[in-house]
């Protein structure tokens, strides 16, 4: 039992009778234990020990010395603890450590600053907010298994004031393009734009420079014209962790999303399937209280929804724009990480527009490649049917290419076409056989994956090792699967018929409107002949005369 139930329990054997030698020997404690407890019903505080003795004692009246004289002393010319130290070493001869003097410093300073009158106080005031008002944001790193490699990527997160309705997204970066996708996907998910103010940190994305130590900031131009486009007004917190308070409902959200969903870590294939995980995590925060409050976020965000600025018409161009050269290996660098393009653009500038996600290489308004974005630095990201052209001039590149070897990877190229090659090879030679699947590679832009697949496997069946063939197989793959005979629909009727399912060429031909011409008549020609036969008549009876 703990020393306030001894207390009790010795006081109740007491009342009841029982002496002091007996409560002894009941309770098995001393003599002075039974006289305290008889005295009062509450322990005595435990004695705290006296300080252990430091090499440091007889300098502390010292160290105190200098912090206070440090109080009336210029800002920049105070003394450091690496000052004070060596102060020690050299006008009195301590012999003393330097994490000793680290730590009395960090404990005393405050100690005297607040006896001096000159520390700060810092008090919180409650705050209340008004529906569709204000809101808050900010990035929280998550740890997640993408693909099967432990990566860190950036919870988005987007706090309505009021109701505290908060919508995620998780990014590859925190960047400029994060920050406006995520504000995008926020915006449209709760239908609107808070009407107040929207409290930020001084993120790079939204903040050039900050001004002294006030509220002004030197903002940047796309986030101005984001802001504009969407009428956001701003407002930034303190610098450091100083001003985390005066935006904790997004810090504590995030936390709380953080321990909820994020434990254990998620494993998954692709951001974009994380992302619907976390849209229906949303979906059930929704349905929970926060803190004592009697109705939950969902009844509250009911209320604010309407209260809220409706969003713009137009949309807003969230990715940034590069304009790289392509370079010789018909690359170009974006961000430190190279991607691939054409090799007909080789030497000419391409438009690029960088996503959270993804980015689009352009050439003349035309897109021309689509890449996922690389999530390392440094890294390279190739796409085989890119190089296919020059490849079928120079074959001899094709086996160690680094393209071919990403397209095994990725399972775009697969063990059927590894098969087929070896057998061309065999059968047309080293640069023949090469050329040859370098010409069915080039199928690929106009017959789906796997007819393409499916072809390459029926022409090595049969022996055909040339593209015609595996085109010609293709192509009748992709036809039998069209004239696969139609499933049951799920729509079956109460005998359990169901519907058949008609093509749109065959459904046409059978449902022509009715022809309402008449009927060919071959009467104007005997017309035509009646005449001719006349003419003839009079033109020999005229040769008679």
């Amino acid at each position: 039992m703990s020393k306030v139930e001894l207390y009790a329990a010795i006081r109740r054997d007491h009342r009841g009778g029982m002496g002091m030698r007996a409560l002894q020997r009941k309770y098995n404690v001393a003599w002075r234990t039974v006289r305290r407890a008889v005295d009062s019903a509450w322990p005595e505080p435990r004695k705290k020990l006296p300080p252990r003795p430091s090499a440091l004692d007889p300098y502390k009246a010292v160290i105190d010395g200098i912090l206070w004289a440090d109080l009336d002393a210029p800002r920049k010319q105070r003394h450091t603890v690496t000052r004070i130290f060596h102060r020690l070493i050299e006008e009195h001869g301590a012999d003393v450590s330097y994490p000793m003097v680290r730590r009395y410093v960090a404990d005393r300073k405050p100690q005297i600053a607040t006896e001096a009158g000159k520390a700060p106080m810092e008090a919180f005031i409650q705050q209340t907010h008004q529906p569709g008002m204000e809101a808050e944001v900010d990035f929280g790193d998550v740890t997640v298994r993408l693909a099967g490699e432990l990566v860190t990527c950036y919870l988005f997160s987007f706090r309505l004031s009021y109701s505290g309705k908060a919508v995620h997204r998780v990014f590859a970066s925190c960047g400029q393009e994060a920050f406006f996708e995520g504000h995008v996907h926020a915006l449209r998910t709760l239908g609107g734009v808070p009407r107040g103010r929207v409290r930020y940190d001084n993120l790079k994305a939204a903040v050039a420079q900050v001004l002294g130590l006030n509220r002004a900031r030197v903002e940047t131009d796309r986030w101005i014209a984001f802001r504009s486009h969407f009428g956001i007004e701003s407002f930034y917190c303190r610098p450091g962790i100083e001003g985390a308070h005066e935006k904790g409902g997004v810090e504590g959200q995030i936390g709380y999303f953080r321990r909820n969903h994020f434990a254990p870590v998620p494993e998954v294939a692709s951001l974009s399937e994380l992302n619907e995980m976390v849209e229906q995590w949303d979906l059930h925060d929704g349905r929970r209280r926060v803190g004592s409050r009697p109705r939950t976020i969902d009844e509250y965000f009911a209320v604010e929804q309407p209260l809220l600025m409706p969003l713009p018409d137009e949309p807003f161009e969230t990715g940034r724009v590069f304009t790289p050269r392509v370079d010789r290996y018909s690359q170009i660098t974006v961000r430190t990480n190279r991607y691939s393009v054409p090799v007909r653009l080789i030497s000419k500038r391409v438009r690029v527009v960088l996503h959270a996600s993804h980015l689009v290489v352009y050439d003349q308004n035309v897109e021309v490649a689509r890449h996922e974005r690389l999530i390392a630095k440094a890294g390279c990201r190739l796409e085989l049917d890119h190089y296919l052209e020059a490849l079928i001039r120079k074959p001899g590149a094709f086996p160690g290419a680094t393209a071919l070897e990403q397209a095994r990877s990725a399972g775009k190229f697969t063990p059927v076409h590894d098969a087929w090659w070896a057998q061309a090879r065999k059968i047309h030679g080293e640069r023949d056989g090469t050329r040859a699947l370098i010409e069915v590679l080039l199928l690929g832009r106009y017959i789906p994956h796997e007819h393409l697949v499916a072809g390459l496997a029926t022409a090595l069946r049969a022996g055909a090792l040339t593209a015609d063939a595996v085109a010609l197989e293709a192509r009748k793959a992709a036809q039998a699967e069209d004239d696969l005979p139609a499933p049951a629909s799920p729509m079956a009727g109460p005998g359990g018929s169901s519907g058949t399912v008609t093509f749109l060429h065959e459904w046409r031909l059978a449902h022509l409107p009715p022809d309402t011409r008449p009927l060919p008549s071959v009467t104007p020609y005997d017309q035509l002949l009646r005449r001719r036969r006349a003419s003839a008549g009079e033109h020999r009876e005229g040769e008679a005369q």
